[in-house]
């Protein structure tokens, strides 16, 4: 069955260009010969088009070659089935179709798919060959006895066990032999021939069975076509014609000709024909009027049906399509608005922005085609700009970022008429591009370092912004938030110390931004370690001049680090600074005078320091342990036998990596007592020692053993024992005393009177260690 399409809904569903290939086209395999298989349309203005079907895969004769023809100034193509055409699925169901266009000198080639699917309702007898009027076909009574002349059956029916048969009569002598159908469904001639038979129309009944138990009746109809007498047809000759409309009348336009005897032309249509002729033997086409299609735009366009016939046997014709385009003589270039373009665009214009739509006009043929051409001066290329037809639009990102990057566009739109001589028109185009304020400056977080004792003005380092936006790191500087004792110059040039500009006020400061396009930071006050050691600073960076709107401005921040360096500029203090202390020094031993204590009342951390015995010491009987003083007394003799008194001198200086060392001294005067036999019945005075400031405190801290309860047992088990032994021998000493007495001698008595003189006093200094006791007994 044909798929009927109307023009304007063909038009409406298949406008499209050929670029567009390749197609994809969906048919059911119930579709039948002369089908639409697809349809589509192009332009081509300036030539005749062709359309051209190269080849079929799998190959096939069931496609005809594509028909051409034109509709309002629009040429259609269509690709239907041929008389012979049987598509099943289950048999081929994909063909590739490749055409080709042909337009001038322009050739294109794309393909047409065709995706054959199942109809399960398909029936063999439908379309024309199930209706009343049947399916006519038409062959010539020369056809060859027996020859092919239409084909039955479906291919796949055979699957389903079709059978196809002629039930209607073939009786002669109407009949000059009975028509026949062999296995594959194809529609022979009869054996006889047809010879003879011209003018008939023989009618056959056709029974299609196939399936289970399922049938159809089709009528089928054979028109048999006589054979002219002679062969008349055109020669190749050009169907599209085009002239100027400056010929005069009578000029010649086309000359056709025909092959055959005797030939004859006419003009079928227009009847009348007002503008063209045709010489009757010679077959030239002459002009009858004048063509100024300035007053007749009418003529622009006329198709011509010529007929060519032999003059003995008017009914051997052919006839031939004619179409005369009447072109106007170039006279006026076109007229375009606007005639020059002018335009303010801001760089961020998105992608495919039209900035104007030019409407031009040819004076010598209104409503003919122009073609525009885009031609670039300043910046050279069509990186930025773009023609698309009649619109200009935006063809790329504008970017202003870049110095002499895309501030204004020079070109030009060439419009060109087709007419002859060639005649053209240039429209102007300036596109300026308006920097747009896009990107937010920013700057990097950064860590300076100074010494606490640096002076006023000192540069500590340098702030860096960046801008991407055009003019590059055009930027101020200024300082946001935290104390109040820092502040911003925005401007360059002389500072002003101490104060500061921060919103809209005048504040007071410390520390301000120097040369605000540098971004230095100077140090305008003084610094106290002890009172702070750290400062952030949020610094505000803020673009100028990078937009047309002077209020746009962007801003970033980042976080400014100050560290202060400590400077050691506070020296160590000694508690008490001075003492006076009395001690007794036993000879050989060592004792600790007293410990000096100091520290730094500023910097309570500090507690690392050095300690020197600078003054005083000149017997060299002193020395320092760390903070602690001690009186060597291991040098012997000569051994003073009268108190002495030294005044110490110690110096207290600070230690680590600080610069400079500051140091304090700390004065200690010594009574020094010997201890000796001489002074061992007086009380001493170690207990009472005098200051002029303030008593000093001497703790001492012994340490004891506790020893575990079963050791306490063996000690005194063995303590005990030890006593006994003791007394056992003392008493045995006694009794050898006891008889020497008995028997006295003066030497004797005076070594033993000075033995137990001496002995008590070693005892008591064994047992009391340097500390002096406070009695001592003389027996």
């Amino acid at each position: 069955m044909a798929l009927l399409r109307p023009p304007a809904l063909l038009l409406a569903l298949v406008v499209s260009e050929l670029h567009c290939l390749p197609w994809f086209i969906n048919v059911s395999e119930s579709q039948g010969p002369g089908t639409t298989i697809h349809s589509f349309s192009f332009n081509c203005t300036a030539h005749m088009p062709m359309l051209e079907l190269v080849h079929v895969q799998p190959p096939t004769t069931f496609f005809n070659q594509p028909s051409l023809s034109r509709w309002q100034k629009i040429y259609v193509g269509t690709v239907t089935l041929n008389s012979l055409a049987r598509l099943d699925a289950l048999a081929v169901n994909h063909y590739e179709l490749q055409l080709r266009f042909t337009c001038g000198n322009n050739v294109t080639e794309g393909p047409l798919y065709v995706y054959v699917y199942r109809d399960p309702g398909y029936s063999p007898c439908s379309g024309r060959f199930a209706s009343p009027a049947g399916e006519i076909i038409q062959v010539r009574e020369t056809v060859t006895p027996g020859a092919q002349l239409y084909t039955l059956l479906l291919p796949g029916l055979e699957l389903q066990h079709a059978q196809i048969s002629i039930n209607s009569a073939q009786d002669p002598p109407y009949f000059p032999g009975p028509f026949s159908i062999n296995g594959q469904g194809w529609l022979l001639a009869p054996s006889q021939g047809l010879k003879g038979q011209a003018g008939k129309v023989f009618q056959l009944q056709i029974l299609v069975t196939f399936g289970q138990n399922r049938s159809c009746h089709g009528m089928l109809k054979v028109k048999v076509l006589p054979v002219p007498s002679s062969q008349i047809s055109f020669l190749g000759q050009a169907r599209n014609i085009t002239i100027l409309d400056d010929l005069a009348p009578g000029s010649q336009v086309v000359q056709v000709r025909a092959q055959g005897f005797d030939v004859r032309y006419e003009i079928l249509s227009p009847v009348p024909c007002p503008l063209f002729s045709i010489g009757r033997e010679d077959g030239v086409v002459r002009t009858t009027a004048p063509l100024e299609l300035a007053q007749a735009w009418g003529t622009a366009v006329t198709r011509l049906q010529v007929k060519a016939y032999e003059r003995l046997r008017p009914w051997a014709s052919v006839d031939l399509d004619l179409t005369v385009n009447v072109r106007s003589v170039n006279r006026w270039p076109p007229r375009c608005l606007p005639a020059m373009l002018v335009t303010e665009i801001p760089e961020t214009t998105p992608v495919g922005t039209v900035l104007n739509t030019f409407t031009c006009t040819d004076p010598d043929s209104p409503g003919s085609t122009l073609n525009y051409e885009l031609r670039f001066h300043s910046p050279p290329g069509p990186a930025s700009l773009c023609l698309r037809g009649r619109a200009l639009e935006v063809n790329a990102t504008l970017d202003c970022d870049t110095p002499g990057a895309c501030f204004q566009h020079a070109a030009s739109i060439l419009v060109l008429d087709g007419g002859q001589p060639l005649m053209t028109t240039e429209v102007p185009v300036l596109v300026m591009v308006i920097p747009v304020n896009e990107f937010s400056p920013a700057c990097v977080p950064h860590t300076f370092r100074i010494r606490e004792d640096a002076g006023p003005h000192t540069l500590l380092g340098s702030v860096v912004g960046t801008d991407k936006d055009y003019p590059h790191n055009s930027i101020e500087y200024d300082i946001s938030g935290g104390p109040t004792a820092f502040s911003v110059d925005r401007l360059s040039g002389t500072p002003t110390p101490g104060l500061g500009w921060k919103g809209g006020t005048r504040v007071d400061c410390k520390l301000r931004l120097w040369a605000p396009l540098l971004g230095e930071i100077h140090l305008l006050g003084s610094l106290d370690y002890e009172l702070q050691t750290l400062y952030r600073l949020t610094v505000l960076v803020t673009d100028q001049s990078q937009d047309q709107d002077p209020t746009h401005r962007r801003s970033g921040s980042c976080t400014i680090t100050i560290e202060v360096e400590d400077v050691n500029d506070h020296a160590p203090e000694c508690q008490p600074p001075f003492q006076e202390l009395t001690i007794y020094a036993p000879l050989g031993r060592s004792v600790e005078v007293t410990k000096v204590s100091c520290w730094v009342p500023q910097e309570p951390q500090r507690l690392v320091f050095s300690y020197s015995i600078v003054g005083g010491n000149s017997q060299s009987r002193f020395s320092l342990q760390g903070p602690i003083l001690v009186h060597n007394n291991m040098l012997g003799p000569p051994w003073p036998e009268q108190p002495h008194t030294h005044e110490l001198l110690i110096r207290v200086a600070d230690a680590g990596p600080s610069i400079p060392h500051l140091s304090a001294t700390a004065t200690v005067i010594v009574h020094l007592v010997p201890w000796s036999t001489s002074t061992a019945a007086t009380r001493t005075r170690s207990a009472a020692v005098t200051s002029m400031t303030t008593p000093l405190l001497v703790t001492d801290t012994e340490a004891f053993w506790q020893p575990e309860p079963w050791f306490v047992v063996v000690l005194t088990v063995t303590s005990a024992l030890f006593l006994l032994a003791l007394g056992w021998l003392f008493s045995r000493l006694f009794q050898g005393l006891a008889q020497m007495l008995q028997t006295p001698r003066k030497p004797a008595q005076a070594l033993l009177l000075n033995r137990e003189l001496r002995n008590p006093l070693r005892g008591s200094w064994r047992h009391q260690g340097w500390r002096c006791p406070r009695h001592l007994a003389v027996s």
